[in-house]
């Protein structure tokens, strides 16, 4: 694995890249030039200059300033919602899938039902009815992830828990809740991973498409969506804010999908061998 990673320059840029995006986020106060807040009569719509490197907005508000803030926005949420997702995913999957019987149906009955819904109409429809802000955006996102990650975890749980070292278990009459924290999760263990990497990417596009909708992050908080949303009416005055949001989205999302393909190589077995 640790050759897979490192041998790859691709992997290696993808890496490089969500560690820069994660410091900027982390060291937004101290890295960014201006408030991201403050607006100017004197200075909307400016072109590139020493002053605004990525020119101001039609309110005059320097637009690096809000790149730099609005990433914490949009990569927490992407961060910390696939995490709650796959908690909570998993625990029902692998409840349903060692369980069986009518709890499995049931819990499978109702992951169908939403995973019946693409996972951005799903969003839309829950956030409609809580309403912009950034924890509904986390709640929203969360729940749409979790039929994905309950249906990986139920499936990886049904082989598990055929294998001889858990029918042993059972046969030496250790407790179910052990058995699961002993033997299923840390077997189940990297499929969950390789699809949390790979829906981090889609939570930061989910992330952007409710707040360039209105229904995310709102303002005056700056995330890369609602920063596109604001300069679309502006966009011959100044295209330097959807230009730098989107190239900012478009190489995030990128870098994590290749960090997501990586890590299901190395820990896929045919791969290795």
């Amino acid at each position: 694995m640790q050759t897979l990673f490192t041998g790859n320059l691709a992997v290696t840029a993808a890496g490089v890249v969500i560690m820069i995006m994660v410091l900027v986020a982390i060291f937004a106060p101290f890295l960014a030039p201006m408030d991201p807040l403050t607006q100017s009569v004197f200075k909307i719509n400016q072109y590139p200059s020493m002053e605004h490197w990525l020119g101001t907005d039609q309110f005059g508000r320097d637009v690096l300033s809000r790149l730099i803030f609005g990433s914490r926005n949009s990569l927490i949420v992407g961060l910390v919602s696939p995490v709650i997702a796959a908690v909570i995913g998993t625990i029902l999957g692998v409840v349903a899938g060692y369980y069986g019987g009518i709890v499995d149906r049931l819990l499978t009955r109702l992951n169908d039902a939403m995973l019946s819904f693409p996972e951005l109409l799903l969003a839309i429809m829950i956030a409609s009815v809580l309403g912009g802000g950034f924890w509904n955006v986390v709640g929203v996102i969360a729940v749409a992830f979790i039929p994905g990650f309950a249906r990986v975890a139920r499936a990886s749980t049904l082989s598990v828990v055929q294998e001889p070292y858990v029918e042993a278990a059972v046969a030496v009459g250790l407790s179910s809740p052990r058995i699961i924290i002993r033997h299923v999760l840390p077997n189940i263990a990297a499929p969950i991973m390789v699809l949390l990497t790979l829906w981090v990417a889609s939570a930061i596009r989910l992330e952007a498409s409710l707040s360039f909708l209105g229904l995310g992050t709102q303002p005056p908080a700056a995330s890369w969506g609602n920063i596109i949303r604001d300069a679309l009416s502006n966009i011959f005055g100044s295209p330097w804010p959807i230009i730098g949001a989107g190239l900012l989205i478009t190489v995030v999302v990128l870098s994590f999908n290749v960090m997501g393909d990586a890590l299901r190589d190395a820990l896929d077995p045919e791969t290795q061998s």
